[in-house]
């Protein structure tokens, strides 16, 4: 038996309150997309849906693609559609609401780093990045660039938070991740799995990017830190190699999905 809408509601409140849903979320053990590409990558995920929260305006396009796009064992009456006026959903939700679409979803245990780097030629390994505009993005760029998995500190924002998966375009619904359990220590997981770990930092005494990809490691990790302090003085120093993106003189960095990406790029 379903839950009864009301209580399905309850999922999206207060969403303007970052701390609050932080601790609802987790504590619920879901999360929630907003828009429908987010709604899109989210149906085509192994994530399980609870519920869609839609305007009248989008109700039958959101539900069309609900039955389109969701896994052929999911009947359709499994994916309540619940369709609220737009000043509701903006009552509930804590703000105005434009995008017509919101869903939730169940989160599911994460991967063992063993497990989420099965078959993985790179990974990108994420230090200490706050912000979660900077983590959708940086999934948004993974996903363009074909890298295989994506490996957070204990301390980086969470991926599944709304605002990363909208501004990664729902990717994060589709690359695989995980934390380590341990920071730095956990470095050497990759270590024993045959993965070169590879600092990317603006010091001057690292390695050009071009260097490093004209001989690059069979199976390579690229550590990325925030781009106020960078990465910490135990992740250099557990990595095995430093490279860095030559820059004009009088830029010192890039913000951290930008210079990603060229990484990315610059190592396929």
């Amino acid at each position: 038996m379903p839950p009864h809408a009301t209580d399905l509601l309850d999922d999206y409140r207060a969403l303007n309150d970052p701390v609050r849903r932080r601790t609802v979320e987790r504590r619920g053990g879901y999360f929630v997309v907003e828009g429908t590409l987010a709604l899109e990558a989210l149906l085509t995920s192994t994530y399980t849906i609870r519920s869609v929260l839609v305007t009248p305006a989008r109700a039958e396009a959101v539900t069309r693609l609900v039955v389109t796009h969701r896994p052929g064992d999911v009947p359709a009456d499994d994916v309540p559609v619940l369709v609220r006026p737009a000043d509701e959903v903006a009552a509930v939700a804590g703000f105005p609401f434009h995008r017509g679409v919101l869903a939730t979803a169940d989160r599911r245990p994460l991967p063992t780093v063993a497990d989420a780097v099965a078959g993985a030629r790179r990974v990108a390994v994420l230090e200490g990045l706050g912000d979660h505009e900077n983590v959708g993005a940086l999934f948004r760029n993974a996903a363009a660039f074909g890298v295989d998995a994506v490996l957070l500190d204990p301390t980086t924002a969470d991926p599944l938070y709304r605002r990363s998966v909208r501004v990664s375009l729902g990717h994060v619904l589709h690359v695989p991740w995980t934390r380590f359990a341990a920071w730095p220590d956990g470095l050497a997981e990759l270590h024993a799995a045959g993965f070169a770990t590879v600092a990317l930092t603006p010091a001057p005494d690292a390695e050009p990017i071009d260097a490093l990809a004209a001989d690059p490691p069979a199976r390579l990790a690229l550590l990325l830190g925030a781009e106020g302090p960078g990465l910490t003085a135990g992740a250099l120093n557990a990595a095995d190699r430093r490279t860095r993106i030559p820059l004009a003189a009088r830029v010192d960095s890039l913000n951290i999905a930008t210079a990603a990406a060229i990484a990315f790029h610059r190592l396929p």
